[in-house]
């Protein structure tokens, strides 16, 4: 009879665009979303939590990637429904508003935070998994919803710890691009396709440059890969509008630079500006400093309007970031971290209005040791038709949504996140016939407000127990045999507490001088136990 061959084992591997997060990893996001609520908290915004699985009907079809399998999403069938993870939270809260609106409030203020899910091909930094962070506001129709959800996304920069002069909020408005497609004759239903691929086209500058997005305005490009993305097909006269809009920054840039050398005071806009490398472009794109927020931007809107001057719906965007910028500039939102910029693009399909991004300006090191802004770590925008899909009424709605891996990776950049976390104070075992004892003792830390544990593995080696104290980064250990519990000398016995903070420092060292006088054990009667260790805490800071 033949032997049955064995089932293989499983791989033990995360799946490919996934990730684990640990211990301290999640200590330090938690932090951060703590603070990031109380931000969105004082703004007046209430907490909302969503199911993780929408159907694909309520979730629609807006993502950028829209050639891959489901549109970009992981979904699947039941009961002749398709469902799906969602993508981010800005859809699921459409559903919610629409399904509870008799219920909530009109302005309706939430914010939201936890794990999305992209089928998108994975890369460096990239993955299929990510947290948001989320603030919305649905039923406002005015524009002052949008600056107030950019003053909310700056004063959240500073508060979880990116200096003024580290970041730049960057907004501009989706009806200023929808009129320059009307005026490059991309309007109407039946353009629609060729629509979306120069949103993305444009979206994708920063990385790609001039010339690749020219190259997806007409036939497509090749990547370094050989994979070949689809262009948008338009003629050179289409091509011409489009990166005309594309290189309106830069436009203004060089009239602002040019009136700077021409005026014998000078401008302090030239002075101010801050150079940042922009993918692989070789040019420089500057930011304007605090004191030429007006001179900046009147010259980008004038340039906007000049671009879509032919357009009834670009001129009202105009208008609209006109209204935006005096609104910031009175509540003393200046162009050192708020300005009005035409590259912003966003890639989602459903926005309306204008679109913000939050840019961290502060010089990082990429994978291939080149020197390089950090980046985006947020985004969002007006979305007025999104509830409309379920009401068939048209709400206002605006938000904006934080890269919290993004935004954890930035705040460790600048040594901004707390120093790794301190483990529990581990109370070792010698004697396992005295274990009610042990956990006797971590109770009272623990009542105390003392992070503690008992060590739970094999105790027949000690040495092994404070190797697993080392790895658990614990401050403290606790150790207590029948010499201990015994000692005659003191009711209740004694017990030892070594001090592993101090007793790596001891060990480290290449001389012990500095450290005489500093034991790093005490032997302490039994009851005094929590007020020992709370003094050792207190002199480690931890």
């Amino acid at each position: 009879m033949a032997k049955m061959k064995k089932a293989p084992k499983p791989k033990a591997q995360t799946p490919k665009g996934f990730r684990d997060y640990f211990g301290a990893e999640v200590t330090k996001r938690t932090e951060m979303l703590n603070q990031i609520a109380a931000v969105y908290h004082r703004y007046g915004f209430d907490a909302l939590e969503t199911s993780a699985v929408e159907t694909v009907e309520a979730l629609g079809k807006f993502l950028p990637d829209v050639d891959r399998p489901n549109e970009g999403v992981f979904a699947w069938e039941e009961d002749k429904d398709w469902l799906a993870l969602r993508y981010d939270m800005t859809a699921p809260l459409a559903r919610v508003y629409a399904q509870h609106r008799n219920d909530l409030p009109t302005p309706y203020r939430r914010y939201a935070m936890g794990p999305v899910w992209r089928n998108e091909k994975p890369g460096p930094g990239r993955f299929r998994q990510f947290y948001q962070c989320d603030a919305d506001t649905v039923g406002a129709p005015s524009v002052a919803a949008d600056a107030e959800i950019c003053a909310m996304l700056a004063d959240t920069l500073e508060a979880v710890g990116i200096d003024r002069g580290d970041y730049i909020i960057r907004v501009n408005n989706r009806k200023v691009l929808n009129g320059v497609m009307e005026v490059a004759g991309l309007s109407g239903d039946d353009k629609e396709a060729e629509r979306g691929i120069v949103l993305r086209a444009i979206d994708k500058l920063d990385r790609l440059g001039v010339e690749g997005v020219r190259a997806l305005l007409g036939e497509g490009r090749k990547d370094e890969s050989g994979d070949v993305t689809k262009g948008a097909g338009l003629n050179d006269d289409q091509a011409g509008v489009v990166m005309g809009f594309v290189a309106a920054k830069d436009d203004v840039l060089k009239a602002l630079a040019n009136a700077a050398l021409s005026d014998s005071d000078g401008i302090s806009i030239v002075k101010g500006m801050i150079a940042s490398e922009r993918g692989p472009r070789e040019d420089k794109w500057l930011k304007p400093s605090m004191d030429d927020t007006q001179h900046w931007n009147d010259q980008v809107l004038m340039q906007l309007t000049n671009l879509v001057k032919d357009s009834s719906v670009g001129l009202e965007g105009v208008q609209e970031l006109r209204t935006i910028s005096e609104l910031l500039g009175s509540l003393g939102y200046e162009a050192d971290r708020i300005i009005i910029d035409p590259s912003v693009v966003r890639g989602l399909g459903y926005y309306t209005g204008p679109v913000y991004e939050a840019e961290l300006t502060f010089e990082v090191t990429d994978e291939k040791g080149r020197p390089r802004n950090f980046g985006s770590v947020a985004g969002g925008g007006r979305y007025d038709d999104l509830v409309k899909r379920f009401t068939g009424q048209e709400v206002p709605a605006t938000g904006v949504s934080i890269g919290v891996d993004r935004l954890l990776a930035a705040l460790d950049a600048k040594g901004r996140l707390s120093k790794a976390a301190v483990g529990p104070v581990v109370v070792t075992v010698m004697d396992k016939a005295r274990m009610a004892d042990y956990q006797t003792m971590v109770a009272e830390l623990r009542n105390a407000g003392i992070r503690a544990e008992v060590y739970l593995g094999n105790p027949k080696n000690f040495g092994n127990q404070l190797k697993y104290a080392d790895a658990r980064q614990s401050p403290i250990a606790i150790i207590a045999g029948g010499d201990e519990f015994d000692n005659p000398d003191h009711e209740g016995g004694v017990v030892q507490i070594k001090d592993l903070i101090l007793g790596a420092e001891i060990a480290k060292s290449a001389t012990l001088e500095e450290w005489k006088g500093l034991p790093s054990q005490y032997e302490v009667p039994r009851v005094d136990l929590v007020a020992k260790v709370r003094e050792i805490l207190a002199g480690q800071g931890t």
